[in-house]
């Protein structure tokens, strides 16, 4: 299988587009059971279909009989857009209209066909002129399938889930290329993808640009981005591209997508954990009088007048924009149309984004960008393919009614089967012990693990044996199973005296989703496996790796196979340990100077400015003009402040003691 490239979908290879057909069910080619556009005629001349019931020999069956003085105006008819449109509405089971009903829905679309009759008038029907017939006839083919669709429609909505891709295959190179559907034109037929996709490629006078504007929860982000370079960039590129044999040194080429704008903001307009906006929910349960919501009803109106003031400034960016993507909800809409603004609703540019976003910020526009343009890669081949569209068939069929005709008592009767299959005495036992060595591991038990293991040598064989599924969800070996645990000594052990190979694969069956998680978080390269160094989480481990790897260099594949990252050796930590030294000793040496300087200013400030001698304090209870109550005054009531209520009383009834003491012995004086 081939490495799957990363495309961009403005400029895709030439050599790979023109072998691209519209991948269909069944690998059917799209045109396969189509008319095509132009058929030659007995006269050698392009587009027509005159009949031998024509009129005249200058004459158009096709175009309600007109006709002509000469072969000259005959064949420019024939190059006309409406001979043209009225050939593709015949094919397509539809009647001719007359020049003036032409002319009338021409001048009802949107974009012109003015430019029919320009230079590209000798080419095919990839031109310009094609274009607008083929957009006029698909508009027409879409209006009537809406008004009158058909029985095989409505069958054909209600059974085939509508993908979010087109996807294109290109038998030659065996690859598909999937591309969002809401990037093409809405009233494009699938039959037209390819032409579309092919238009793509080029970038016009002035590129192609795109406007993102995302909206949620208070936060917008908005962006103008170009995402095709125009046709003359692309020449000057290929110029530079073809006289790169001159030394001088050439300029770096702009990339394919170029931000041109870009704003983001935030307003306070929901309140945490509760979801929803202030608005939503005034409307839901009548308005809240808080101060709270008040705040978010001010963030509501002001994140309103912040994106429609950009609107308007970007206004003639946005005008020129082939797609406008607006992710937003319901209300939030609102904002982008419910003025008068560069975006209208109803606009054929607008779409939403076709996959879920996060919240709005500029990386988020970024990643939700570069998943439009970037088109799904596959390489499969024809009998895969093939497989794929049976699946689905299958998945599609309509289920059969259950037979309710036959009795029940001519079923013969089936044992039911067991949810897991039973084990025998032996594995029973080879279980069991395969258990009791995992759980000796997860204990870090090394001294009864390495009498286990000498006992049941000819149960457990190599120390390389793989754990059965059936003895543990997590299948591997010994050494694996140490590492996940964080068992320092066994691992150690198994390494250095055992001999166990560290770059046996980790095998992520369906019973160690668990260990396949667990290694999800070092980082795969392509072609390599996860090892037991994966499984470790600890520093320490790691290093019982390191400095096997650099003890023993020639055991195994320790920087390879193994995916060690690098080795560990005595000199190496040693050098670490001194880098530690030194750092520690830098640290003391700042702080003593630190302290050096703190005590030096503090001695500079009391020599200029002695401490003033302490006022002598005068307790309040000295005070003899004052009341004197029993239990002492409010000094006393903020001492027992903190105090549980049992110590309280007690120091209460120590102060009444000693109060009824102190007039004793006043009235004993007297």
């Amino acid at each position: 299988m081939q490495a799957q490239a990363v495309y961009h979908l403005f400029n895709l290879p030439p050599e790979l587009i023109d072998t691209l057909t519209l991948r269909t069910l069944l690998s059917e080619s799209p045109n396969s059971n189509s008319i095509p556009d132009e058929k030659p005629t007995q006269d050698g001349t392009d587009g027509t279909l005159v009949s031998s019931a024509n009129t005249g020999a200058r004459a158009c069956n096709i175009c309600l009989g007109v006709t002509f003085s000469d072969v000259d105006e005959q064949r420019s008819h024939f190059r006309s857009d409406w001979h043209r449109y009225n050939v593709k509405t015949r094919l397509s089971g539809g009647q001719s209209v007359s020049e003036d009903r032409f002319g009338q829905l021409v001048e009802a679309l949107d974009d012109s066909l003015s430019g029919s009759a320009s230079e590209d008038e000798d080419e095919s029907s990839g031109g310009a002129s094609s274009d607008a017939v083929n957009t006029l006839v698909n508009k027409t083919k879409r209006l009537n399938a809406r008004l009158n669709p058909s029985e095989d429609d409505r069958q054909h909505q209600k059974r085939a889930p509508q993908s979010p891709f087109a996807w294109f295959h290109s038998s030659k190179y065996q690859t598909q290329l999937g591309v969002y559907r809401t990037l093409l034109p809405t009233y494009v037929e699938p039959d037209d993808y390819l032409q579309e996709l092919k238009d793509m490629q080029r970038g016009g006078p002035e590129g192609r640009s795109w406007a993102l504007f995302m909206v949620a929860g208070g936060h917008f982000a908005g962006a103008i981005v170009q995402v095709n370079k125009s046709d003359e960039e692309r020449e000057e590129e290929d110029t530079l591209a073809t006289t790169s044999g001159k030394k001088k040194k050439q300029k770096k080429p702009k990339p394919e997508t170029e931000v041109l704008r870009h704003k983001t903001f935030h307003r306070y307009t929901t309140r945490k954990k509760q979801g929803g906006s202030q608005s939503v929910n005034d409307n839901a349960k009548g308005p809240a009088k808080s101060a709270g919501a008040t705040l978010r009803r001010y963030g509501e109106q002001a994140l309103q007048e912040d994106i429609r003031n950009l609107l308007l400034e970007w206004a003639e960016d946005i005008d020129s924009c082939e797609r406008i993507w607006i992710r937003a909800s319901v209300s939030n809409r609102r904002i982008f149309f419910d003025f008068d603004g560069p975006i209208v609703k109803g606009d054929d540019r607008l779409r939403t984004f076709p996959f879920p976003t996060r919240r709005p910020t500029q990386s988020e526009l970024t990643r939700c960008l570069l998943e439009l343009t970037r088109p799904k890669v596959s390489h499969l081949t024809e009998e895969e393919l093939r497989e794929q569209d049976e699946a689905y068939l299958a998945s599609i069929k309509p289920k059969l009614p259950k037979p309710t005709d036959i009795p029940t008592s001519q079923i013969p009767a089936q044992p039911a089967p067991s949810l897991k299959p039973k084990l025998t005495k032996e594995e029973e036992v080879l279980k069991d012990k395969w258990f009791r060595a995992l759980d000796m591991v997860s204990r870090d038990r090394l001294e009864a693990l390495k009498s286990f293991l000498e006992r049941e040598e000819s149960v457990f064989g190599d120390i390389n044996a793989l754990v059965p599924d059936s003895s543990m969800r997590r299948a591997g070996t010994l050494l694996q199973a140490a590492t996940l645990v964080g068992s320092e000594d066994t691992v150690k052990w198994l390494l250095e005296d055992k001999n166990a190979d560290p770059t046996i694969p980790i095998p992520l069956s369906t019973h160690s989703k668990d260990v396949e998680a667990e290694a999800e978080q070092v980082p795969l390269k392509p072609g390599t496996k996860r090892t037991a160094y994966d499984l470790a989480k600890t520093k320490v481990i790691r290093d019982i790796f390191r400095r096997c790897a650099a003890t023993y260099p020639d055991k195994w594949d320790w920087l390879g196979a193994a995916r060690v990252p690098s080795e560990l050796s005595k000199e190496m930590e040693q050098e670490q340990e001194e880098k530690k030294k030194v750092r520690r000793k830098g640290l003391k040496d700042k702080v003593k100077e630190r302290e050096r300087e703190a005590a030096a200013k503090k001695a500079t400030t009391t020599a200029i400015d002695p401490e003033p001698e302490p006022k002598p304090v005068v307790s309040k209870r000295e005070n003899p003009a004052g009341p004197r109550k029993l239990g002492g005054t409010t000094g006393a009531v903020e001492g027992v402040a903190g105090l549980s209520p049992e110590m309280r009383a007690k120091v209460e009834r120590e102060r009444r003691a000693r109060a009824a003491e102190a007039r004793l012995k006043s009235l004993s004086k007297s």
